[in-house]
Parts: structure tokens; C-alpha cells; sequence
């Protein structure tokens, strides 16, 4: 594990809320995880009509 990676774990604590997102084409999809790694709610799909 190299340095700035470490860094940045050792950056979070209770209080950090972590929000992922995949942006494709025509579907985004976005879930949010406590900083455990327990996720908090459902996932969240947006479909994009073009």
C-alpha cells in the first residue's frame, strides 16, 4: 500500500459519509455506505431518456 493511499484511510472516521456513482450512458446508479462499508438506504437508479 503506498503512502497517499494510506493517507487517505486513515482519513476517515464515524462521522464519513461515502457516496459512489456510476454515470453510463443511459442509467446512473449512486448508493451511499457509512465508513464501515454499511450501506445506508437503497440504491438509487436514474434513467435518462435522450
Amino acid at each position: 500500500m503506498n503512502y497517499k493511499q494510506k493517507q487517505r484511510i486513515e482519513q476517515l472516521t464515524e462521522s464519513t459519509l461515502i457516496i459512489g456513482a456510476d454515470i453510463a450512458k443511459s442509467k446512473h446508479m449512486a448508493r451511499v455506505q457509512d465508513f464501515r462499508g454499511i450501506e445506508l438506504g437503497n440504491l438509487l437508479l436514474i434513467k435518462i431518456n435522450s
